[in-house]
Order: structure tokens, then sequence, then C-alpha cells
């Protein structure tokens, strides 16, 4: 397992060995040995699995705040994706600062998302599915939003995405009060 850093601390990009021949391949997306190796001790406690059927379903940018605050292992499955991370941890140096990655089957790249930032993504191709462990169960009052358009994110959008009614209402980021606090590691 390749571990790349990215310009927000705790934001890495993982790309799992893959074994392949005639019939296909096979990857580890997750080992927990190996990871704790690399650095990363997280407990996943749950995985989600997401279908987009439409091009330019943008969904995000979601947090649960503390004390259901969520780590996300995010992969796709099929299709195509731009997955997008804002550091929203009072205190950061990348406060405010986003990082965004195409994320596809072909790929398989993988972008570990810490506490703390903000996550969303926009599918590139019909019929895409986003895969992702998270650290915390589901807390409905914990759930929360900021507005995808407030971020200076580059979405690479050509036309107006899909969005639910929850995205659409969201809060800017300069509305924000982020509950989160950085923590050196």
């Amino acid at each position: 397992m390749k571990v790349t850093k990215t310009e927000i601390p705790d934001v890495l990009i993982l790309e799992p060995t893959r074994f392949g021949d005639e019939r296909g391949f096979f990857s580890e997306s997750w080992n927990e040995q190996r990871m704790i190796e690399a650095g990363l001790n997280y407990n996943f406690v749950q995985d989600n699995h997401s279908l987009s059927t439409e091009t330019a379903t943008l969904r995000g940018l979601h947090f649960q705040a503390p004390p259901y605050a969520q780590a996300k292992l995010v992969r796709c499955g099929r299709g195509l994706l731009f997955d997008v991370v804002v550091d929203v941890r009072k205190g950061s140096p990348t406060y405010g600062t986003w990082f965004g990655i195409e994320l596809s089957f072909e790929n398989g790249l993988q972008l570990m998302v810490p506490e703390g930032c903000l996550h969303g993504f926009v599918t590139r191709a019909p019929d895409t599915e986003i895969i992702y462990k998270v650290s915390a169960p589901y807390d409905k009052a914990s759930d929360g939003a900021v507005r995808w358009d407030s971020c200076g994110i580059d979405w690479g959008l050509t036309s107006a995405p899909m969005l639910s009614e929850k995205d659409e209402a969201a809060q800017t980021l300069a509305d924000f009060d982020s509950p989160f606090e950085w923590k050196s590691t």
C-alpha cells in the first residue's frame, strides 16, 4: 500500500497494490495491521455504499460533529467521481483549504478523510458508486452540511449539479461555526 500525504495534514491518498492476471485482479482495500504500520490507527465501525445514477450529482459538503465525528476511507466502486475534503479544524494551518482528487474503479485510489474535515463529491460518470468506511455510526443530531459552492472549490462542472434539499439549504463556510479543533499530530 502506497500512502501519499496531501497539503492538508492527515488527508492521505492510499494506493492499494493490485495483483492481477488474465482473470482480473485482487487488492486489499483495508488491512488493519498494514495501516497501523503506516501510522493509521482507525477503528472503522460501519461501511457505506452509495449509488448516483446521474453525472453531476453532487453530495456534500458533509460532516458529523463530535462526539460522533467521523474519519472516512473513501473509494470508488464503479464509475468516476471527484472527491473533495475541506479542512475546518479551528487552529489548523490549512483551515478552509480544500483538496480534491479523482477516484475511479480504474485507478483504485482511496482517500483518507480525518475527523474535522468536510467531505463531498461530484460524479463524473453515470451509475457511480462510492464506498467508504467510517469511524463512528451515523447520528442524525450530529449530522451537518456546508454549502458546496461556498469554499472556492473548482468542481469542474459544466452544468448545474444535482443536489439534495439538505445540500441546497446548507449554511455557507463563512457562517459555519466549526465544532472541530486542530490537534497537531
